[in-house]
């Protein structure tokens, strides 16, 4: 059976999705991963999108940006970002998608700049935070989606965006109990699905965990493109591949490929 990276990674985003949860939805892949679970095992979760937009259903058609059309008509909610931000700082988001420049294996993400910006101009400046910061910080789980290149996944990123599991220093671990000394009230990441690999994390010290490898890719394929040495899952394996089912969904939504091609 045929399939691009991009939709399995759509394929792999959606089995993060929980049946009744609040998913505040990213651009791209994780719009088409949403309407997946919706059409599948996950048939009464909720969208938030950063647009200021909540729906019960997907849109009928693929979205461009948050603010097309198609996102506002038939939503339960058409309001304002902070409204849909409100949520998630009390703690009704169950789970939030982000991407990013870089992630290091603790899941700290960087979107802001490359470069030693402390002594010097950074060579690259990014778009910044936008919500990425605040849905780190307070949904209840993060899944961060990302292509899987040695620049991107690195041992520590040039800048912190958006938390994951922080540092460890002399004497304090990285982890849950790290984002509890920052005054971080929950979360932390809980995936890390790349075109080559999904990754869990180990909360105690806030590790990357290496849970599967792509259909077609190898660990040692995985870790030539990691900036650390791969730590492994107790049930390492190989990454299930899509269903001809989820296939379907995903085709009707994004026919042309342009998210997922």
């Amino acid at each position: 059976m045929h399939y691009t990276p991009g939709e399995l990674m759509v394929v792999c985003a959606a089995r993060q999705i929980r049946d009744g949860e609040n998913v505040f939805v990213g651009m791209r892949l994780p719009l088409i991963a949403f309407a997946l679970a919706k059409r599948t095992h996950a048939p009464h979760c909720t969208g938030f999108f950063e647009g200021g937009v909540v729906r019960d259903v997907p849109s009928s058609e693929l979205l461009y940006t948050m603010g097309d059309a198609p996102n506002i008509y038939g939503s339960l909610w058409t309001t304002t970002t902070l409204n849909v931000m409100r949520p998630m700082a009390a703690g009704d988001v169950h789970l939030g998608f982000i991407g990013g420049a870089e992630v290091d294996r603790y899941g700290n993400l960087n979107t802001s700049m490359i470069g030693d910006w402390q002594h010097s101009h950074p060579k690259v400046r990014l778009p910044g935070s936008g919500g990425a910061a605040d849905i780190a910080s307070f949904s209840q789980r993060l899944a961060i989606m990302m292509r899987h290149e040695r620049h991107r996944l690195r041992e520590k990123v040039d800048f912190v965006t958006s938390p994951g599991y922080g540092y460890p220093d002399a004497n304090h671990p990285a982890g849950e109990s790290w984002r509890e000394r920052v005054g971080l009230p929950r979360g932390g990441p809980a995936a890390l699905i790349t075109t080559l690999a999904v990754f869990t994390f180990d909360k105690q010290n806030g590790e990357a965990l290496l849970q599967s490898y792509h259909p077609g890719t190898t660990i040692e394929q995985a870790q030539e493109q990691t900036g650390w040495e791969l730590r492994l899952a107790e049930d390492c394996r190989e990454t299930l591949p899509p269903r001809e089912d989820e296939l379907r969904v995903i085709r009707e939504y994004d026919p042309q490929g342009v998210w997922t091609g």
